[in-house]
């Protein structure tokens, strides 16, 4: 079974972005670069909420070809190529982009039903509706916390709306000479 994997920044005090979506306190830089790359290389699919997947789609099919694109800029622009995106929407209805699925309606049976399929794990990457929404469903099997600090005083909160109780249990974690910690966490199977 595909595992749902939610990677996010988010600050200390536990937003993913600003009162109107800001996220210029979020520190990125090659070491962190270097260690997502790595970790995506291992996945075949992203899932986005419509805002993420338009910023994403705006991006990354020609960050590549820019005379000035970085190591990261061309690995991930080759992988985003290959990568299925599935995509959370309820005003993008069709979509025909190659290896793109939208998904508007029944969440839980949609993800589910992808969750069964062939492929590797899904990763999330940011889109803070989306997440929620997921949450909810208790569909979100893991987490990739990447924890910067800052402490940013309100915003959207990374953690809302939880369906249910989840006990977690503490997979890796990796701490950065920036001081961004990525903690890492799974969804514990439940005792029988």
């Amino acid at each position: 079974m595909r595992k749902l994997v939610l990677f996010v920044h988010v600050s200390l005090d536990g937003f993913v972005a600003g009162p109107k979506g800001e996220m210029n306190w979020i520190h990125i830089d090659d070491e962190i670069f270097d260690y997502v790359g790595k970790r995506i290389e291992k996945t075949d699919a992203a899932l986005y909420g419509r805002i993420t997947y338009q910023m994403m789609e705006d991006y990354w099919p020609t960050a590549a070809d820019k005379p000035d694109a970085s190591k990261h800029d061309i690995e991930h622009s080759k992988w985003y190529s290959q990568a299925g995106k599935i995509i959370l929407s309820k005003t993008i209805q069709e979509n025909d982009k190659p290896n793109t699925k939208v998904i508007s309606n029944d969440l839980k049976t949609e993800i589910n039903s992808i969750k069964q399929s062939e492929g590797s794990e899904i990763l999330i990457f940011g889109s803070p509706s989306a997440a929620h929404s997921l949450m909810e469903l208790d569909l979100i099997d893991g987490y990739w916390l990447f924890v910067n600090p800052v402490l940013i005083g309100k915003g959207i909160p990374l953690f809302k709306n939880i369906g249910t109780k989840q006990n977690l249990k503490m997979t890796g974690c990796k701490v950065f000479s920036s001081g961004v910690i990525c903690t890492q966490y799974e969804k514990e199977e439940p005792m029988i």
